[in-house]
């Protein structure tokens, strides 16, 4: 079967909501993409989407350099949905008008659906409590367009086009505050793209592997590297069950690992899979490496590119390897391209920005189109253990990234050790399962404290604990007094060199779930 035969293609103007929208899309089970709203029109026809969506914008349509729609997609037979700053957009192209809002529209909001549609179907009856997020509205529609549904303050929220095969939304269907706007997205999907939920993991698995034949060849062999997280053992799994005892795994201690980190997977790859699997103690190397860097940026392209050099020289013991597999998720994908529209870049992921230009390696990344829980959704279909799927992610840099400031081994250790508690106690909690990530960071603060009858001057750890579902965004746990106290009092008391315990209380946005 092959997955990608239908498709949506989704245009991105700079939205916060943009991945909210891919993701809405394949929990329908129909494949989707983002790509920049500067794409060629060449590139769109290439695509060949069976639906194409305009995402919302932080621009007004009246802002000099404001993004604009291509006419032409309308010439390409498919149906096409504009939300929010893609619905404005659209009316101002083709001939309607759009005004700055007298009544401005931020947050929850009614409509009143008043003309059919199937972009509506069994969601009619009763008035629909949807989230806006506008400064400009559509006065008036283009000829050929029909309104069929306003705000309770008399804003146009919907109209259609037989014509232009359009539908446009003033609100975001894909936020969760949007009632039944799962509902809404899916009959876009169903009912207008006449689209089937054929994208499941088992379709998935079938497709990737067949491409992962295809690109590695009869005879050519993988290497590739396990971290201890979950996304590379199931990116090694994968590659494992297209090619077999062709792919050789190589864990590499960088010397910022977790506490006893990657042992479980380890044993579980080589135990349960018969994989090949090597141990490579590199950790001096890499802290040296690190010695007086502060810089996040600089951190994890250093780590990046030292796991590529490992790797190269790992691989060239092990006769014709040709191709490194990564566990490049499409969130390392969308932040670390900058898109004309959405912010600049947020920061830059080991997996794409540390590669090395001259890499003699081509990389396999058969995860590089599925966000974090799809790849556990994958994992199980291939048949790994929750004990390995629902780990909680660990970035590539790891622990360099939670100690800011310079990375030293007796901070390594320090975090490592106050890390280990955090989880201990979030697991004795029953509390593991129940959030996306839980960690300890080491803060370059030293305060005073008292520890006995002497007086202290030592580090402080922050504790961050989020709930999410893809990373993308995440709000702070609201864990129980008792086992923050818990924590705090374990951390100052077994781990040498921290009196000061702190609970990281933000959200993302505006606040990243990592601290560097």
């Amino acid at each position: 079967m092959d997955i990608h035969s239908q498709k949506i293609l989704i245009l991105d103007f700079g939205s916060q909501y943009t991945q909210l929208i891919a993701r809405r899309v394949r929990e329908a089970k129909v494949y989707s993409e983002i790509h920049p709203c500067t794409i060629k029109f060449k590139d769109i026809e290439n695509f060949n989407a069976s639906g194409i969506i305009l995402s919302g914008s932080p621009f007004s349509v009246f802002d000099k350099g404001a993004p604009k729609v291509d006419k032409r997609i309308f010439e390409l037979g498919v149906p096409v949905l504009g939300i929010c700053y893609g619905l404005q957009a659209v009316v101002k192209l083709l001939g309607g008008v759009v005004e700055k809002s007298k009544t401005r529209e931020y947050g929850a909001a009614t409509i009143k659906v008043s003309n059919p549609s199937p972009f509506f179907t069994t969601l009619t009856k009763k008035p629909l409590n949807v989230w806006m997020s506008h400064g400009d509205c559509v006065k008036k529609v283009p000829s050929g367009f029909k309104v069929i549904s306003k705000s309770s303050n008399g804003v146009i929220a919907a109209v259609k086009s037989d014509k232009f095969n359009f539908h446009g939304v003033q609100f975001h269907p894909e936020v969760v505050h949007t009632q039944k706007g799962e509902k809404i997205i899916r009959n876009f999907l169903f009912k207008i793209c006449k689209l089937k939920p054929t994208w499941t993991m088992a379709s998935f698995i079938e497709t990737i592997t067949s491409e992962i034949q295809d690109k590695v060849g009869k005879d050519g062999k993988v290497v590739c590297g396990i971290s201890g997280g979950v996304d590379s053992a199931v990116a090694a799994v994968l590659v494992h069950k297209a090619i077999g005892r062709r792919l050789s795994c190589i864990f590499v201690d960088n010397g910022v690992l977790r506490k006893g980190e990657g042992d479980k997977v380890y044993k579980t790859l080589r135990k349960n899979f018969k994989m090949n699997i090597s141990m490579v103690d590199a950790s001096s190397r890499f802290l040296k490496k690190l010695k007086k860097v502060t810089d996040p940026e600089k951190k994890r392209k250093i780590i990046g590119n030292e796991f590529i050099h490992v790797f190269e020289a790992e691989a060239k013991k092990i006769k014709d390897v040709g191709f490194l597999a990564q566990g490049t998720l499409y969130p390392d994908v969308i932040e670390s391209v900058s898109f004309k529209g959405p912010s600049a870049t947020i920061k830059s992921h080991h997996n794409v920005g540390g590669l090395l230009k001259n890499m003699r390696l081509k990389l396999v990344e058969p995860l590089r189109e599925l966000f974090k829980d799809e790849v556990r959704a994958l994992g199980r279909e291939l048949g790994i253990s929750d004990e390995v799927l629902e780990r909680h992610p660990f970035p590539g840099p790891g622990l360099a990234i939670r100690i800011i400031g310079e990375v030293t081994e007796p901070r390594c250790a320090m975090l490592r050790e106050a890390d280990a508690i955090v989880l201990e106690e979030i697991k004795s909690a029953g509390l593991y399962l129940k959030m996306w990530q839980a960690f300890a960071v080491l803060l370059p603060v030293k305060t005073v404290g008292v520890m006995g009858d002497e007086r202290t001057y030592e580090f402080t750890v922050a504790v961050r604990a989020v709930e999410s579902v893809d990373a993308m965004t995440a709000d702070w746990v609201r864990l129980p007094y008792d086992v923050l106290a818990k924590m705090s009092s374990r951390i100052i008391n077994e781990v040498k060199g921290v009196n000061r315990v702190v609970y990281d209380i933000s959200s993302k946005p505006p606040s990243t779930i990592e601290w560097e």
